[in-house]
């Protein structure tokens, strides 16, 4: 029974150790996003209020298709100033101008080595969820609505350790969604950004 409760260790561990190496089928990358937004009136300032996870799996060595989900803020102060109202009266106040989105979906990944240093493309397919707010010092107005959304990436991912699949992603990315508010006066959010985060 001891000889063969040593032999399932050590077929578990020798599995783990198989597992772990790098270029392994499947991967989960997770950090931190800088989004910038482009050609937008609304709120035009970057912004480092993001995250993104996606994960997938290699269908061949090269190639995998697999999911993501991702938010982002951006946000844009105006200084004090008269505002019409529209019905006959005025306000003079500062303001906040928020964007919020919340793309996920579908991706195809094709990386150009299988080896430490694993640079990529990969392209998204999915929906956006965009909410803006305008803020004044004692009111506001938002509007929220679902877009599509296409993305294509160029990122590198870099994996130190000989024995893990833990790993460094840096990427940089052009993301356009078909979300529109006439309320805003957006037909269109356009975003360019970058990432950092761990790859598992």
């Amino acid at each position: 029974m001891k000889k063969f409760v040593i032999m399932t260790v050590a077929v578990i561990l020798t599995a783990i150790c198989a597992d772990a190496q790098v270029g392994r089928r499947f991967y989960v990358d997770a950090g931190w996003q800088f989004n910038g937004t482009v050609s937008n009136s609304f709120s035009d300032n970057a912004s480092g209020w993001g995250g993104y996870v996606e994960g997938g799996y290699y269908v061949l060595p090269r190639v995998a298709v697999g999911a993501f989900a991702s938010f982002n803020t951006n946000n844009e102060y105006f200084p004090k100033q008269t505002y019409d109202t529209g019905d006959g009266t005025s306000v003079t106040t500062d303001m906040y101008h928020s964007l919020y989105q919340v793309p996920f979906g579908a991706t195809l990944r094709y990386r150009f080595a299988w080896k430490k240093v694993q640079p990529y493309v990969e392209a998204k397919l999915g929906a956006n969820y965009a909410r803006e707010y305008e803020l004044y010092s004692t009111f506001g107005a938002r509007d929220s609505q679902w877009g599509f959304y296409v993305s294509p990436e160029a990122g590198v991912v870099f994996h130190p350790f000989n024995k893990s699949n833990l790993g460094l992603q840096l990427s940089a990315y052009y993301s356009y969604a078909t979300n529109r508010s006439k309320a805003f006066g957006i037909d269109g959010l356009n975003n360019l950004g970058f990432k950092v985060g761990l790859s598992f």
